[in-house]
């Protein structure tokens, strides 16, 4: 929980460049897609669509992209994610959902 407020106080005004955020909407078609679908709807990692999030907080979200979820398939992505970067992505799920 500490770690989800510290999330939230550090990354509420981050500004991620143009170029990184390109990149980073690639890794969540490609990347998350592997997993969630390529569509978000769903496969070997539970669906990213907006219903499915509906009442998630990006901060939780980002926490999990971070550190993952044990005994699952979900992995930590810290090591090559800034907090920034999974804010980023979260609020990116959050505000696309399934994508087309």
């Amino acid at each position: 929980m500490a770690l989800a407020v510290a999330l939230a106080a550090t990354c509420a005004g981050a500004e991620i460049p143009a170029t990184r955020a390109t990149e980073l909407e690639h890794m969540v078609i490609q990347d998350c897609g592997s997993c969630h679908g390529l569509t978000m709807k769903g496969g070997l990692g539970s669906p990213l669509t907006r219903e499915a999030l509906d009442g998630a907080e990006a901060e939780s979200l980002a926490y999990i992209i971070l550190e993952g979820v044990p005994g699952t398939a979900m992995p930590t992505w810290r090591p090559i994610l800034t907090e920034d970067e999974a804010l980023w992505i979260a609020n990116y799920l959050l505000k696309h959902g399934t994508v087309e």
